[in-house]
């Protein structure tokens, strides 16, 4: 079995590294790559306010790195009171922005996000934690990236969205903050082959992100998935990757364990 991971190049190269070690072929195929925002002030603008804020939700590990990476002031005082309830609290979605947010060294102990034995790593299952302390009147910010080419949030967002709805709902006021931007990676000769190679050769893409399956699209317009295999991580991804083509979809949970599991039984079948 080869597995092509396609998140963004960092994280692409933890992952091949983890599968092989559980002896499995990966390669990486990054088709997202990130990168900060070319005007930070309204980044630091909302550091200096997170007084005003009972929650600062950040929506991936992207988010976490390249707010406090402007803001490293913030996450010392995030980490210089780590119990009780009080103060502005930092909301993660699941167990790779929890690594993130202690790894810039925001304290556990200011940290909302789901078990991690919650059934999926998503908004949902985050509200279910912080949706009944949140009163009228109070504040949130999001944390999260836009598209380069036309600075928006893709529809694959849908969650923050979502969430964004719920806390409007209970008469919260939402404000949001981008603190990194996606592109679309050009892939080149190799990467081109190796994509068409996957697409008929029974590897199985593993996809993260729904914006990785809108940019294969892009990269390979011509090409078709009738024949691919896909694992993806989210519901929606798994969607997306039907609509795309692919022949046969599975999906699970995002946990390292949980995608061994998957990619065994899909190996099996």
């Amino acid at each position: 079995m080869r597995v092509i991971v396609t998140r963004p190049e960092r994280e692409a190269q933890r992952w091949v590294r983890d599968l092989c070690g559980h002896g499995l072929e990966a390669l990486a195929l990054p088709l997202i790559q990130i990168g900060p925002v070319r005007d930070q002030a309204n980044l630091i603008a909302a550091a200096q306010n997170s007084d005003g804020y009972v929650g600062i939700m950040f929506v991936s590990a992207n988010a976490v790195d390249y707010f406090f990476a402007c803001n490293p002031s913030l996450a010392i005082k995030l980490g210089a009171s780590g119990t009780g309830n009080s103060g502005t609290r930092a909301w993660a979605t699941g167990p790779g922005t929890v690594r993130a947010l202690r790894r810039t060294g925001v304290a556990l102990g200011r940290i909302d996000a789901p078990p991690s034995d919650a059934a999926q790593f998503d908004s949902e299952a985050l509200w279910q934690i912080v949706g009944s302390k949140v009163r009228s009147g109070e504040r949130v910010l999001i944390v999260r990236g836009v598209d380069a080419f036309d600075g928006s949030e893709p529809s694959g967002g849908s969650g923050r969205e979502w969430f964004a709805q719920k806390l409007a709902s209970t008469g919260a006021h939402v404000d949001y903050v981008v603190s990194y931007q996606r592109l679309v990676p050009q892939l080149g000769a190799v990467e081109r082959e190796l994509a068409h190679q996957a697409a008929i050769d029974q590897s199985i893409w593993l996809f993260s992100s729904a914006q990785a399956v809108r940019n294969l699209q892009t990269a390979l317009p011509e090409q078709p998935w009738g024949q691919a295999r896909a694992l993806a991580t989210h519901a929606r991804i798994a969607a997306m990757a039907r609509n795309a083509g692919f022949g046969v979809v599975w999906e699970s949970r995002p946990t390292l364990q949980d995608v061994l599991a998957a990619l065994k039984s899909t190996d099996e079948l």
